[in-house]
């Protein structure tokens, strides 16, 4: 019979490891087995209950909903060509604040290793007891954290140490000045979207789908950082080392799919459950949930990443103008993302 209930300990197990992971300089989490082939963090029993968390969704007779790339409309900004392009120009602190800037976010991530969620049960008529929203604080959630951000006590690092320690391979630790972090990466509350429920459970049910959004989203950055990472012309001075750091961005990537993985698998079960309202009726979660996730995606895929464009390429547009021929390089900037685009 398929496991479906798990406890903390097992959901935050690892493999046994035949080497442990570090990069230049930095103790990291993780690690290789005999094969040499890198092993995520807490994926022991974490992986397999995703995946049955999933089949038993769909074994109810529900989707999980679509987390892919295919929500993404908008295609990092700058491109691939503009970011080469900004590397011939000498201008590399645009990619060393982006990595820069990715890791200290990810810090921020270690957030949810310490956070509770409230119980869902008690507004849920349905058994969650084995689904994965009834393990958010059976080790999901300190799973996530601990990713992100590093386990505390150790000097083990998360994603925000793998990303400067990529930094730091092809640029050097204080290349440049530290840049300043943006506030947050969550849509702002524009008032209740799901007052059939208590606010609290509502705030955490947002959280849950921005936090799934932006890991969506990171797949992009990934895919640029490694492209710009492999391609020839780039770093030439340095080419193994370039390729070394695409590798440990690819180790990031496998990190965060159980992410992605998890957090898919419940804003699906919400969406397959029975609610008791605040008023003692009942709904169905997808009548609920769906008008809130589509709302979720658009804001990501099109609002926030527009905005996000505008305020980058106004930034690299100043870079750009203060060189004695800024008018020149900007055209031939903007006549790269066309040409990409067409």
């Amino acid at each position: 019979m398929t496991k479906l209930s798990y406890s903390a300990e097992e959901i935050l197990a690892h493999h046994p490891y035949a080497k442990l992971h570090s990069e230049a300089g930095y103790k990291l989490h993780g690690g290789f087995d005999a094969d040499g082939k890198y092993v995520s963090p807490r994926t022991l029993n974490r992986w397999p209950a995703i995946k049955a968390w999933s089949e038993a969704l769909k074994t109810r007779g529900h989707d999980v909903v679509d987390a892919s790339q295919q929500l993404l409309l908008r295609e990092s900004f700058p491109s691939t060509a503009q970011q080469k392009f900004l590397l011939e120009l000498g201008l590399g602190q645009t990619l060393w604040d982006s990595l820069t800037i990715t890791g200290m976010i990810e810090a921020r991530g270690r957030q949810l290793a310490e956070a509770v969620a409230p119980d869902f049960q008690a507004i849920i008529v349905d058994d969650i007891s084995q689904a994965a929203v009834g393990h958010l604080n059976k080790g999901l959630l300190m799973a996530h954290g601990l990713d992100e951000g590093g386990s505390p006590g150790s000097d083990e690092g998360g994603h925000d140490t793998m990303w400067f320690a990529a930094r730091d391979m092809l640029f050097g630790k204080n290349a440049y000045p530290t840049p300043t972090i943006p506030q947050s990466l969550t849509r702002p509350e524009i008032g209740r979207l799901m007052s059939q429920i208590p606010k609290e459970y509502e705030d955490w049910i947002l959280l849950l789908m921005n936090v799934l959004m932006i890991e969506v989203r990171a797949e992009n950055f990934f895919a640029f950082c490694t492209d710009v990472m492999r391609d020839p012309d780039n770093f030439k001075d340095r080419r193994e080392i370039a390729l070394h750091a695409a590798d440990l961005i690819d180790r990031i990537r496998q990190d965060e799919a159980p992410h992605v993985g998890y957090l898919a698998v419940i804003v699906s079960e919400l969406r397959s459950f029975t609610f008791k309202t605040s008023d003692r009726e009942r709904i169905s979660g997808a009548a609920m949930i769906d008008p809130v996730w589509r709302g979720m995606v658009h804001w990501h895929a099109v609002t926030d990443a527009d905005y996000g464009r505008e305020q980058a390429h106004a930034q690299l547009s100043d870079v750009l103008a203060r060189r004695p021929n800024g008018r020149e390089l900007l055209q031939r900037f903007d006549s790269l993302e066309r040409k990409e685009a067409a």
